[in-house]
């Protein structure tokens, strides 16, 4: 068999083999989510220390040294509307509280326990509910106190 031949063959036979299901059927379980958020609020926290202490550190070299001095951080936040202080509160708190949470939910299993998968869905859940219990309560922290 030459090898166009064989590549005819392989062709035919091609169009009559079944097509596995497409990923966009697959319903993902919730464990899937948040795994992959908590590796990303990590990463994006960590960016925001990283960066941070890099400007602290490396702007006054640069001759603006002001603009990250206590003064001028708590003037320019001083100056913003509620909508942008609840707004950026809100973008630290979401990532910070998710992901201490979910730790501590990682934690746990290193004990050894809710490792069953109704476990697992149970705790995800309760995981969610506390992040947004805590965010509520991280962003409201001393607006009207």
């Amino acid at each position: 068999m030459s090898q166009e031949e064989s590549l005819q063959l392989l062709n035919k036979h091609r169009s009559v083999r079944p097509i596995s299901p497409h990923l966009t059927i697959y319903r993902y379980p919730l464990n899937m989510y948040m795994s992959i958020s908590n590796r990303i609020t990590g990463a994006a926290l960590s960016a925001g220390l990283y960066a941070g202490a890099i400007a602290y550190v490396g702007l006054p070299y640069l001759g603006l040294g002001d603009a990250v001095s206590a003064s001028s951080v708590v003037g320019f936040a001083a100056g913003l509307p509620l909508w942008a202080k609840l707004g950026a509160k809100t973008a630290l708190a979401v990532p910070f509280a998710y992901h201490t949470i979910n730790g501590v939910r990682h934690l746990i299993w290193d004990t050894g326990r809710l490792l069953s998968l109704p476990k697992m869905q149970v705790s995800g859940i309760t995981t969610l509910v506390a992040t947004g219990l805590s965010t509520v309560g991280l962003v409201g922290y001393g607006i009207y106190w």
